[in-house]
This record gives structure tokens, sequence and C-alpha cells, in this order.
């Protein structure tokens, strides 16, 4: 009888741990804005440097987590990235030390990643919405491009290249 529960309790043990070291969060779904991953050096088009970034992985795989800081050291922010598997999107939420945020939400389509906020409303009470596309590019770099749609104008609020620190 003894070496019964023994055995029992071991198998329980041997199932338990195998649970906890499956990582939930390491499908196709969960990767699909790894190319993002890396320190960057960040440039404006006319290639001045926009800022630097560090981009990884946390809470087990679940969180692709950003860490932005201005080229003047005086604008910084942090967004954490995941997959919602509930909606089947994408979701980023962004702070920053100025006070403000962003949520967006949508899917990678190709090489690129694409997410859109909600329709908003400005102070002058006319909609609009923000979309950021993410291209992974064929030499390892990254082009982030931030569009704010309002009525019939496009502003471009970010262009950003990014290339790996070195």
């Amino acid at each position: 009888m003894k070496h019964f529960i023994f055995l029992l309790l071991l198998g329980s043990s041997m199932t338990l741990n195998s649970q906890n070291t499956t990582c939930k969060c390491c499908t196709e779904n969960y990767k699909a804005f790894d190319f993002w991953l890396g320190e960057w050096t960040v440039y404006k088009p006319d290639g001045s440097l926009a800022g630097t970034n560090s981009i990884d992985k946390i809470q087990g795989n679940c969180v692709v987590r950003e860490n932005w800081k201005s080229a003047q050291g005086n604008y910084t922010g942090t967004s954490s990235n995941f997959y919602n598997a509930q909606t089947g999107e994408w979701e980023q939420i962004w702070i920053d030390n100025q006070g403000g945020s962003l949520h967006l939400k949508g899917h990678r389509v190709g090489n690129q990643m694409i997410l859109k906020s909600d329709m908003l409303k400005g102070n002058d009470g006319i909609p609009f919405y923000h979309q950021i596309t993410w291209t992974k590019n064929d030499d390892g770099s990254v082009r982030q491009y931030w569009e704010t749609f309002k009525k019939k104008d496009t502003i471009v609020a970010f262009n950003g290249l990014y290339k790996k620190t070195e």
C-alpha cells in the first residue's frame, strides 16, 4: 500500500511539473510580433536620430514590452503588447511620461502588424482614429508608420526606421 501511495504521489508530482513547464504563449499567434524584439536605434526619414527602443518578452512570453526613449531623453513611454486569445486580436496599451495613453487593436498581415485605435473625438469634436503599422523589412530592420485619420485628412504622426543596436 505504501508503494502504491508513493507511486501515485510521484505520478501526480510529475504531471504538475510538466504542466508548469508548458509555455501557454509560445504558439504562432503569440509569436506574430516577435520580429519587433530587440535593442533598436530609431531614425527619422531624414536620417536623424529619433530615439532608442528596447523590446522584450515578459510574463512567460505572453507580453511584448516596449521601452521608448526619445533622442533628447525628455520623452519616454512603455507599451504592453499582447495577443488576446478571446478576441483573436493583438492589442497595445501605451503610456508615456507626458500623461498620454493609447489603446490599439489589430492583426498581423504578411510582414506587417497593423493596429488601430477605436474612433475618438478631438477637442474640436471631430472624430479621428490612429493606425500604426510595423513592417518587417528584408534586411532585419522594422519601419513604424503612425497615421492619424481625421475626416479626409491623413496626418503622419511618426515615421521611424528601427535598426538593431550594435
